[in-house]
């Protein structure tokens, strides 16, 4: 059977009641003690199970509740800069143009090598398909027929024609056709092939020079 006592101080404070540091920050209030069951322990009786009642409600001071900072916003991180100043960005613009002078240009000699050496190739594919034309005509193409006879049957020897001599009639890496020439200058017992080279004229210097098989 549940019963309510006033207990002393003691048992009070046995028994779980607030001490005198815990409500330091509460208005004063009476506690009544709820006996659940009891238990003999000795020459006393002591409860098995026990709540604690208020009779009024307790309320913190608002002097003694701590502060919270991430509510009140006191909390201070490192300050974020706004942004880039003047002198940043012109340091930054500087060494952007240093790295651009001194890379675009070995990747712009690199690419022009590549595509000489490229040039350099087909026209070596050239000739050995021009030399298997010759073994089955017995003859080179004529100037108008070009180096289109590689791929095609020309007229009127499409009988002997063993072709295709090549799989495709590509242009050379500047995007012109590969020039022949039969009977060749460069090569008088011979032909001639070549690319025009980058300026896509014949002749030239430097990096628009002609690239041939001489």
């Amino acid at each position: 059977m549940k019963t309510k006592s006033r207990l002393s101080r003691n048992d009070a404070v046995a028994l779980g009641e607030p001490s005198r540091r815990d409500r330091s920050c509460r208005r004063p209030s009476e506690y009544v003690f709820s006996e659940i069951g009891t238990r003999q322990r000795g020459a006393r009786t002591v409860p098995v199970r026990s709540s604690w009642e208020e009779r009024s409600g307790f309320e913190k001071s608002a002097e003694c509740a701590p502060e919270n900072p991430l509510r009140t916003g006191t909390v201070r991180g490192p300050r974020r800069s706004d942004g880039f100043t003047l002198i940043e960005i012109m340091v930054v613009v500087i060494i952007l143009g240093v790295l651009a002078a001194t890379i675009i240009p070995q990747f712009i000699g690199t690419t022009h090598d590549a595509k000489v050496s490229t040039a350099k190739s087909n026209i070596a594919e050239l000739e050995s398909a021009l030399a298997r034309f010759y073994v089955h005509l017995d003859r080179y193409p004529t100037m108008e027929e070009g180096l289109k006879v590689l791929v095609d049957p020309p007229t009127g020897d499409d009988k002997k024609w063993r072709g295709p001599y090549i799989n495709l009639l590509r242009p050379d890496p500047w995007g012109n056709p590969y020039q022949f020439r039969y009977p060749g200058t460069r090569r008088s017992t011979g032909f001639d092939i070549w690319s025009r080279g980058a300026d896509g004229a014949d002749g030239g210097e430097g990096e628009g020079a002609d690239i041939g098989n001489w």
